[in-house]
């Protein structure tokens, strides 16, 4: 899944052996997996605070919870340490992260993520337009969207979201019932139509 080098280990096993909390972990996650917007993390972990698929691996003097959600973006995943005039750099690269990894089986947030970021921002990017999935919520079936860039105040945003937008997520995410947007279209500043 991932490999954590050797003086990374020792790096991390003497961060955490500073730490007050006894048995005080890492976590190993990717937020907004299989997006252009993908960034890989580890953060303390202490204990109870891993969640329900997470996967336990023992280091050298330390225990990783790696989430379930990320393993398929963690594959070929290297964490590094490096000392320098600075002290020291840890390193994380995870050349899978960005990549979109999506079935039927994959959790919606992924699989709307996946249709906003290679199907609709692409062409929204022609307008300096971006949008964004806030949350998910009626149980799983009303996306909430932000949109940016050109698209924010945009005169042609209710256009956008629902011939657009609204068309390509109900038809590609079933479980979806309806869209909401919740930006703030009084801000017109950068909008691409006035």
């Amino acid at each position: 899944m991932i490999d954590i080098s050797e003086s990374a280990q020792s790096y991390l096993a003497g961060l955490l052996s500073k730490q007050d909390d006894e048995g005080v972990a890492i976590r190993v996650f990717v937020a907004q997996p299989g997006t252009p917007n993908a960034e890989t993390c580890i953060a303390y972990c202490r204990p109870g605070e891993e969640q329900d698929g997470d996967v336990s691996v023992q280091f050298e003097g330390f225990t990783a919870w790696f989430e379930e959600r990320s393993q398929p973006y963690l594959i070929d995943a290297k964490v590094d340490y490096a000392e320098d005039k600075m002290g020291g750099q840890l390193t994380i690269k995870a050349p899978n992260s960005r990549v979109p990894s999506v079935g039927e089986d994959s959790p919606l947030e992924d699989r709307i993520n996946y249709v906003l970021y290679n199907e609709i921002n692409p062409g929204l990017a022609a307008h300096g337009g971006i949008v964004s999935l806030i949350e998910i919520v009626d149980e799983g079936t009303t996306a909430v969207l932000e949109f940016g860039g050109g698209c924010q105040g945009c005169s042609a945003v209710d256009i956008t979201l629902k011939q657009g937008v609204e068309k390509a997520l109900l038809e590609q995410v079933p479980e979806l019932r309806s869209i909401k947007d919740s930006t703030d279209h009084t801000v017109t500043d950068n909008a691409y139509y006035s």
